[in-house]
């Protein structure tokens, strides 16, 4: 039984939000994997001419994963919606704002 809230989704749309949240998901663990990796084994970058330990860049990479997938959260509570339809007008640049 379906509560009141919730409405029946599109199977497209949900195959779609979970194959990017594996992808999400997979950035987080490449992050965290690289960071792991880099402190066992003294992974070091140079940059500028600085040596950068390379447990920043994983979790760099970490915090762009999480960011993405919470921005993915937002993103499906959008497309779940039952109004929400495919447009090309969303991606044309309106230019009332750039005059402004």
């Amino acid at each position: 039984m379906q509560s009141k809230n919730s409405y029946p989704v599109d199977t497209k749309k949900k195959v779609l939000v979970s194959v990017l949240s594996v992808v999400a998901l997979a950035i987080c663990a490449s992050g965290v994997f690289f960071s792991v990796y880099s402190l066992i084994y003294n992974i070091s970058f140079q940059v500028l001419n600085t040596q950068v330990p390379g447990v920043i860049f994983g979790a760099a990479v970490l915090y762009l994963g999480i960011r993405y997938f919470l921005s993915l959260m937002n993103l499906r509570k959008e497309v779940y919606k039952p109004t929400s339809r495919f447009s090309w007008s969303n991606f044309k640049k309106d230019s009332s704002k750039k005059s402004k």
